[in-house]
């Protein structure tokens, strides 16, 4: 039984072919076209793997672009997908943290990884990868370099949380001469702060698991844990929690259908 996840996101496609209880993964910039990134990541993991497309039973699309794949045998909303994601990679996963490209996803879950509630921000830029990807351009840094800038630094206090706004007030800051580093500490505790509000609203656990690609971000990882007050964990393959949620989805659906 060979399943694969497609997770189209707004910056990033990623795709995990689960072959009975062996994963594959592969990421790729989703680009201007979220199908075209889909179809892409799909047949390059497949050829990676030597695997024909016929070889394949089942796949379910999730995130972003989902409803443009349309090689997908199903589509499966990405809260439903990172839930179970989470659970796979951390099986006692009570409460899920996911900040994407473009939304931030709080999702309670059972023993088994099913939705028992969740919240979501999906109406503004602020605690998303996008945000981040915005202020890193104001500072002139790569999004990847914000974690070590922050590393021991006394964050500053950011009055908005506006994408617009927020970048001006950095501009502002830098002109003042704050430190790089200052701005991005308290970029990682606005975000943080923010994050932690959404989550007591379905009450935290002792442990926490980050997922998205801002859970590689470990300045975001710390800061994170520190406003929720509990342990966060990022497991190695926190990134492909959507794509491995709906991998694993597709073997369910597969199995009741057989």
């Amino acid at each position: 039984m060979i399943t694969v996840g497609i997770d189209v996101g707004s910056i990033s496609t990623k795709a995990a072919l689960l072959d009975d209880e062996k994963f594959y993964y592969l990421l790729k910039p989703t680009g201007w076209s979220p199908r075209q990134a889909g179809l892409d990541c799909f047949t390059e993991l497949l050829a990676r793997g030597g695997y024909e497309r016929q070889q394949v039973d089942f796949v379910v699309a999730t995130g972003y672009g989902r409803i443009t794949q349309p090689f997908a045998s199903k589509v499966v909303t990405e809260i439903t997908c990172h839930a179970r994601g989470a659970n796979h990679l951390v099986s006692d996963a009570s409460l899920v943290i996911d900040i994407g490209g473009q939304d931030s996803k709080v999702i309670r879950v059972d023993g088994q990884g099913r939705v028992l509630d969740f919240v979501m921000n999906d109406k503004c830029a602020a605690g998303t990868g996008r945000f981040l990807q915005v202020m890193g351009a104001a500072l002139g840094v790569e999004v990847s370099e914000l974690s070590e800038l922050a590393r021991g630094r006394s964050p500053v206090t950011l009055n908005s949380m506006c994408a617009v706004f927020a970048e001006s007030e950095v501009i502002g800051l830098l002109a003042a001469g704050r430190e790089k580093g200052e701005i991005v500490a308290g970029l990682f505790q606005s975000i943080s702060r923010r994050i932690a509000s959404m989550a007591q609203r379905l009450a935290v656990p002792q442990k926490v698991v980050f997922t998205g690609g801002v859970a590689l971000n470990e300045g975001m990882r710390e800061r994170l844990q520190r406003e929720l007050g509990a342990e966060v964990v990022a497991p190695v393959d926190c990134q492909y929690a959507g794509a491995i949620g709906a991998a694993i989805l597709a073997r369910d659906f597969l199995s009741r259908k057989n």
